[in-house]
């Protein structure tokens, strides 16, 4: 996450460095490359990774070279020059239509600048892109990283976890995490539901939701995760009441209601709801977290999700915490000591939890 050019939360960052450190070591000419946003293939200067190459050389200690393109004659000249241990770190992929389509033409040239391809970003392991498995197909030998390997030796956790499993997910859309929740609602044994998208379950059960964002064509699948749950045998639990404000604004101050007025929008799950959450993590042996419980970058609406933060820390259950927010939530609070795994993927560990295949690890597999 960055803001006004700066990086707000480096927890990517230096969880990169072990294995960078490692290769520059080894003597090996390092060409980092990553993403950052969603430019659509088209070059955003709000979306550039200049920022980041200054918060990776100071974590690493070691100067970083930063090139504004990521393929052609610049990149080539600033490999060429790299000595023995030297750092690049390319321009967003992303800015390349190329990286997202995993175009071979793309994967092709990428696999071109190296000699040995390592994939240590575990959070875009479950994108079929140019940089995460089509460029494996060109080069001779590719590898997993130190980061990657952790991750997936802690979300091993969640798969075979021990029980009783709490499973705590926020988020704006259902649509986002339709599969998960449904996953999630037969493998846990309890799954407590927070931010927007409580919003779409509150009104598959014919709850106020007042203007709160909820995705009418979802309420049936919302729905069907309550049934799953409940024909399970498993407990699933959702607000029982909210913050809400009249209009989303830095400024609003806003009130606690049991439910929702007609002309008010929910911000954020409500004290009661909170604490019950984190009642929960304190009676878990095992924790998983991904998603905020309100609008977090807006700190009055952020209360739910630093009660959680602080129920999850506190436990003396195995906790695995993954999404930006969650992960940003902890160490805004200085808990980070006190959590089992701060996971670096959001829409992966989703993935991975539900036992489904990743593409970049597949990639590495063959």
């Amino acid at each position: 996450p960055l803001r006004d050019g700066v990086v707000t939360d480096d927890t990517r960052v230096r969880a990169s460095i072990e294995t960078l450190q490692r290769l520059i070591d080894g003597g090996a000419k390092v060409i980092v490359a990553s993403h950052l946003g969603r430019p659509k293939g088209k070059v955003d200067p709000s979306s550039s990774l200049r920022p980041v190459a200054q918060s990776l050389e100071e974590h690493l200690g070691h100067p970083v070279t930063f090139v504004d393109a990521c393929l052609g004659k610049r990149v080539e000249e600033a490999i060429a020059s790299l000595s023995d241990g030297g750092v690049l770190l390319l321009e967003n992929l992303r800015f390349e239509a190329g990286e997202e389509q995993n175009h071979p033409d793309f994967a092709r040239d990428l696999a071109n600048l190296a000699d040995v391809y390592v994939n240590d970003a575990f959070g875009t392991a479950h994108r079929a892109h140019a940089s995460t498995e089509g460029m494996t197909a060109y080069l001779e030998e590719s590898y997993a990283g130190s980061l990657l390997l952790s991750e997936l030796e802690h979300l091993d956790i969640v798969r075979n976890p021990k029980r009783p499993l709490l499973c705590l997910l926020g988020g704006a859309k259902v649509s986002d995490k339709l599969a998960v929740l449904e996953a999630l609602a037969r493998h846990s044994d309890v799954l407590a539901v927070g931010g927007a998208m409580a919003y779409t379950f509150l009104a598959s059960k014919g709850q106020p939701t007042g203007r709160s964002l909820v995705e009418a064509e979802r309420i049936p699948d919302a729905r069907k995760v309550i049934d799953s749950a409940e024909s399970s045998g498993r407990k699933l639990l959702l607000p029982v009441d909210h913050r809400v404000v009249d209009e989303i604004d830095e400024s609003a101050v806003p009130e606690v209601v049991d439910f929702i007025p007609d002309d008010k929008i929910a911000v954020d799950i409500g004290p009661q709801t909170a604490r019950m959450y984190a009642e929960e993590a304190s009676s878990a042996a095992t924790v998983f977290w991904n998603g905020p419980m309100g609008i977090f970058e807006i700190p009055a609406f952020a209360e739910g999700t630093r009660t959680v933060a602080r129920g999850v820390a506190e436990s003396e259950a195995r906790s695995i915490v993954g999404g930006g927010d969650s992960v940003a939530a902890i160490n805004q609070l200085g808990l980070a000591d006190q959590i089992g795994h701060l996971s670096t993927g959001g829409g992966a560990s989703l993935q991975y939890v539900q036992g489904l295949a990743l593409p970049g690890l597949t990639a590495l597999d063959r």
